[in-house]
């Protein structure tokens, strides 16, 4: 008995088959986000290997890293052979993953398009448990000056200023505006407070002239634009 809870041991696995010594050897790229996992997490209980215990992590959340970033540090605790310290190691390293695909979106340093407007904002509402609804103010040569949190919680639950919106317009000296809200359930179906939003938005910044380009939904990489689907 004692030989076979010996071998859920990582040290007893050839060099080779040992996650850290593969990374050191061979390059991060060649392991799997298993072995990953269970670099951060080190070891593993006396049932299972750390990699065991990382695949049985990744098979609860279908092995969708985004979705496993959603985790809370409670949320971790109840895998058993999860304790605080391991929790909180794979949350830092996937907050780490998110703030490295911001940094990456700091390179934009224009929007030409939908796709561009996704990348910038991917990395601040794409991955959120909550909704959230979020404006991109743009100057004349289509620059982000700014980005703003409209609302937190959802479009219906929260009450809309149009009022402060357009005067951060005016105080940053925007031409244009790029609405854009996520959507948790993974859905990209505009609802009917979504269109009623927009169309608000839209109207009080005509008056303003101002122009709203577009506004997206935002959902597990990937995104609906009304302005490519003719419905702005």
């Amino acid at each position: 008995m004692q030989e076979k809870l010996a071998s859920f041991s990582i040290k007893n696995w050839a060099d080779d088959d040992k996650p850290r010594e593969k990374l050191v050897q061979k390059g991060c790229f060649v392991l799997s986000d298993a072995e990953l996992i269970a670099i951060l997490i080190g070891s593993g209980s006396r049932d299972e290997s750390a990699v065991e215990l990382a695949k049985r992590i990744l098979a609860s959340v279908d092995h969708n890293l985004n979705e496993l970033g959603k985790l809370s540090v409670n949320q971790l605790m109840r895998f058993k052979g999860i304790g605080e310290a391991k929790a909180v190691s794979i949350a830092a390293a996937l907050e780490m993953g998110r703030r490295r695909r911001t940094d990456d979106t700091k390179k934009i340093t224009a929007i030409t398009s939908s796709k561009d407007a996704f990348e910038l904002l991917y990395p601040l509402i794409g991955e959120l448990p909550h909704e959230e609804f979020w404006i991109l103010y743009l100057n004349n040569s289509n620059k982000v000056v700014h980005k703003s949190q409209l609302s937190k919680g959802g479009i219906t639950g929260t009450l809309v200023d149009v009022r402060l919106v357009m005067k951060q317009a005016l105080e940053l000296g925007a031409v244009d505006i790029i609405l854009a809200h996520n959507h948790p359930s993974g859905t990209l179906k505009p609802s009917l407070a979504d269109k009623q939003i927009t169309e608000k938005l839209k109207k009080a910044s005509e008056a303003l002239d101002i122009r709203v380009l577009d506004h997206l939904i935002v959902a597990q990489h990937q995104y609906l634009s009304f302005a490519d689907k003719g419905i702005l």
